[in-house]
């Protein structure tokens, strides 16, 4: 089973959500990465991982061409993502919703309507103690392709800072 769809139906998985502006560039990446370490640690059927956007102007789109051709460059597929704009009606189904930066944590925290769904909402990368002191995942948009390169490589860190506080967990069968 792949980590970003549906889980096995014995099993409750741990839901995930990644969010930024659109859903076309830092979330997807984030997602994808995420996958990738799920994947590679065997926990596909412990974990199911999303993205969204705040903003509902890129809904149905691919991945902006940029964030594809980065992942790629690293070997991850992002080719099927097509974005989608975050659901406050499914706060409940998610136990961890990773915002890329703190217009969208605002935004969330916003939309949350209890204090358990606002207590699910984290900023990435306050997950990476090596990027201390950096609270915004930059977005690169209206930027190149370099700077693309820069943000997954901020995305990756904390994906995976993320992932070793949660693997543990994981592995034995809990709930993070």
């Amino acid at each position: 089973m792949n980590s970003i769809g549906e889980a096995d139906p014995g099993i409750t998985p741990f839901r995930v959500c990644f969010v930024c502006a659109g859903n076309i560039c830092r979330s997807p990446m984030a997602a994808v990465v995420f996958a990738g370490l799920v994947d590679a640690a065997g926990l596909s059927d412990r974990v199911e991982v999303t993205s969204a956007g705040t903003g509902d102007w890129h809904v149905g789109e691919h991945a902006d061409h940029r964030t594809v051709t980065a992942l790629q460059l690293r070997g991850f597929d992002a080719s099927s993502h097509r974005a989608k704009q975050f659901d406050a009606d499914r706060f409940p189904e998610y136990d961890l919703v990773v915002a890329l930066d703190r217009s969208h944590d605002r935004i969330l925290r916003t939309w949350a309507t209890t204090e358990a769904d606002r207590s699910k909402i984290h900023l990435l990368l306050g997950f990476d103690r090596s990027q201390a002191g950096k609270l915004d995942v930059p977005d690169p948009y209206y930027s190149d392709a370099q700077m693309f390169d820069t943000v997954l490589d901020m995305i990756d860190h904390a994906c995976r800072a993320l992932f070793r506080q949660l693997e543990p967990a994981l592995q034995q069968g809990a709930t993070p």
